[in-house]
């Protein structure tokens, strides 16, 4: 095992293929991209603590030292001594296929181009993914999540925060949000499930026009819309809905708002690169809105 501690800013380059990457940080930005070449960490910035950075048998840690019981400490100790000493500003590189699992108390994370899965774990903060496949799973109390081109079973939780998901080609994707808004933009027509529920909060889930889906809207205070003839508007006493079969129905798409609206929209199947707006992608369809 090789180890290094860290007191400043330093460059560090390992020899060997790195298959796991495992940080755990206190306070902090934490930036991990998947890329070819050898395994890099660049720390920019570290505070009085340090950092400790172990690699072996293909496992690159990156850690706060921290003591265990150290959050009982209390948000007065955490404020005005904690931070300074535990913080940290990292980047990371490793190989695309690297299985990856980060955490940052308080802070951000950003994770690009690992294609063989990732969990990331942000106690307060943001979460931001790009072009990230396999098992991804991503969770904040008190922060938003953005993701852009993830492929795969993806998971995505926030207590209080926002959840935005564009060009998504995920077979399964969950998302889910206590207090906050779920906006989904969908490009894969054949994903088999997808489930978006908010309590207080609106859903808006673009669908592209190909799409196999048995799609479920709901919404107990709020408005249901559809963009899609074929996904009509059901009663029942208190709550709005609109169900219907999109194709041949080989998906699922489930979307429920306690306290907001649900919309359905509907994304071209074709590439509009001339810049016109997408048919059907903007307006609710005639019997797409449930009263």
């Amino acid at each position: 095992m090789t180890t290094w501690q860290i007191d400043g800013p330093e460059r560090l380059s390992l020899d060997g293929e790195v298959t796991q990457l495992d940080t755990w940080l206190a306070h902090g930005r934490l930036r991990v991209v998947g890329t070819d070449g050898p395994a890099r960490v660049e720390v920019r910035k570290v505070g009085r603590r340090g950092l400790t950075v172990t690699f072996e048998d293909g496992t690159l840690s990156i850690r706060h030292p921290m003591r265990e019981g150290w959050h009982w400490l209390g948000a007065l100790w955490w404020f005005g001594m904690g931070r300074p000493r535990y913080n940290a500003d990292v980047t990371v590189a490793v190989p695309p296929k690297a299985l990856a699992t980060l955490t940052v108390v308080s802070g951000s994370v950003v994770a690009s181009g690992l294609r063989h899965g990732a969990s990331v774990d942000v106690t307060s903060g943001h979460i931001t993914l790009m072009g990230l496949g396999g098992t991804v799973r991503a969770k904040t109390i008190s922060g938003s999540i953005e993701a852009l081109g993830l492929g795969g079973d993806v998971r995505l939780q926030t207590v209080s925060g926002e959840i935005s998901l564009a060009d998504s080609s995920a077979e399964r994707l969950l998302a889910r949000t206590i207090s906050g808004s779920v906006t989904c933009d969908l490009d894969n027509p054949y994903a088999h499930e997808v489930r978006l529920d908010t309590t207080s909060g609106q859903i808006t889930v673009r669908v592209p026009e190909d799409a196999d889906l048995e799609v479920n809207l709901s919404a107990t205070s709020g408005r249901v819309t559809s963009a899609f003839p074929e996904v009509r508007a059901t009663g029942s006493p208190g709550m709005r809905s609109a169900r219907g079969r999109i194709g041949s129905g080989t998906g699922m798409l489930n979307a429920y708002a306690v306290s907001g609206s649900v919309s359905l929209l509907a994304r071209p199947s074709e590439d509009f690169s001339d810049g016109s707006p997408a048919p059907g992608g903007s307006a609710p369809g005639p019997d797409g809105d449930a009263s």
